[in-house]
């Protein structure tokens, strides 16, 4: 009998079907020169993510691992994959299905550019390309494409304090939150985190893995959960400005396979080996020991233990609410287009090698961060 009048009860709360789908239309907004410029300033940086993982999948992508083809394409052309075999022998060091991981990361965010350019250009907006800016030099790997390039995986200065935000209980990046690095080495200088040429692929004498070219993996490693946790945060904190509801189920849909992809590359960096090239050492994350040199963590082991992936309850809004786990940051300030685009500059994915200055890529990216970042949600 309780079930029974719980169901008429709820019943009687629903509204009818057409009743429902009338609201639903009545929701929809008209898209607005906001939601245009959010749209078209994230194609233009899905092609750059696009960009950087087609050159992951070139060298460490999967060529054919179980059942399922590896079928990667841009354009109708067929994208080459597992072009360094040794190199992808470092990166299963991290974790045996990293190639299928690169794969299938470089696929996802192909088909986010895509869909972004058709869906500007249904509605009758101009899709972005920025070929034109093609132009850094790849790996110079045998068998690799000698075409230009977007971006510069050869000298990254690697942000790995996301490490940190997220295994935070008391620091809130939009609660000006300040984090340490996981891997201060990486924080510093110019590191490679693909093969620069053939020599960087050569074992030792008794078919081991060097230090280098591990460390090439490692750096490969921490820069895939690098990019991927700006994309966690990006698509909510432009989410807020839209107005149209269309747009805002985009954003909703793209946005949260981009926090799939960080939560995979969070736990694969986490069994990046304990080791040293030169100026670049990978710390034992495990030891409850900060790995900076002038550490203020008072709680170490919370701080940087590998396992402890999944977002630490934090505060969000109003500290009197309490602790929540959550996506951080999602502020403009923080999380938004042209925090966006100063963090891929500074991680120094534009450095062009021969002027050692950023290519007019960053210009545009700006210009373009700064229309979407002034959206504005209509009511």
């Amino acid at each position: 009998m309780v079930a029974a009048g719980a169901a008429t009860m709820g019943a009687a709360f629903l509204p009818s079907t057409s009743a429902a789908f009338g609201r639903e239309e009545e929701d929809h907004a008209p898209i607005t020169k906001g939601d245009i410029a959010i749209l078209t300033f994230l194609s233009a940086l899905e092609q750059v993510e696009a960009d950087l993982w087609i050159q992951y999948a070139e060298l460490g992508g999967a060529t054919n691992q179980g059942l399922s083809p590896i079928n990667l394409e841009l354009n109708g052309k067929k994208i080459v994959t597992g072009l360094a075999p040794n190199y992808i022998t470092a990166l299963e060091v991290l974790d045996g299905d990293m190639p299928q991981y690169i794969a299938d990361n470089t696929d996802d965010e192909i088909s986010h550019h895509r869909f972004l350019n058709n869906y500007l250009a249904s509605k009758g907006a101009r899709p972005i390309d920025l070929s034109e800016f093609a132009t850094l030099p790849p790996s110079r790997v045998s068998g690799v494409p000698p075409t230009g390039r977007l971006t510069n995986l050869k000298q990254l200065t690697v942000d790995t304090t996301w490490w940190m935000r997220y295994r935070s209980e008391t620091a809130n990046p939009d609660f000006g939150g300040i984090f340490e690095n996981a891997v201060p080495d990486l924080a510093k200088g110019k590191h490679p985190a693909i093969p620069v040429d053939d020599s960087d692929l050569i074992l030792n004498s008794d078919g081991s893995i060097p230090n280098h070219l591990q460390a090439i993996a490692n750096t490969a490693g921490f820069h895939f959960a690098f990019i991927e946790q700006g994309g966690s945060s990006l698509y909510p904190a432009l989410a807020q400005k839209v107005t149209n509801l269309e747009v805002l189920r985009i954003l909703l849909s793209i946005g949260g396979s981009e926090i799939m992809h960080f939560q995979t590359w969070h736990d694969k960096a986490g069994n990046a080996t304990n080791i040293t090239d030169g100026d670049l050492s990978f710390p034992k994350l495990n030891s409850g020991v900060d790995p900076n040199p002038k550490g203020t963590s008072v709680n170490p082991a919370d701080d940087f233990q590998t396992n402890l992936i999944m977002p630490e309850p934090t505060f969000f809004l109003d500290a009197k609410l309490g602790p929540v786990s959550i996506i951080r940051p999602t502020s403009t300030a923080q999380g938004g287009a042209v925090a966006s685009v100063v963090s891929f500059a500074d991680d120094g994915l534009f450095l062009d090698p021969a002027t050692n200055k950023n290519t007019g890529i960053v210009d545009v990216l700006m210009r373009l961060a700064e229309e979407a970042d002034e959206a504005r949600r209509r009511f």
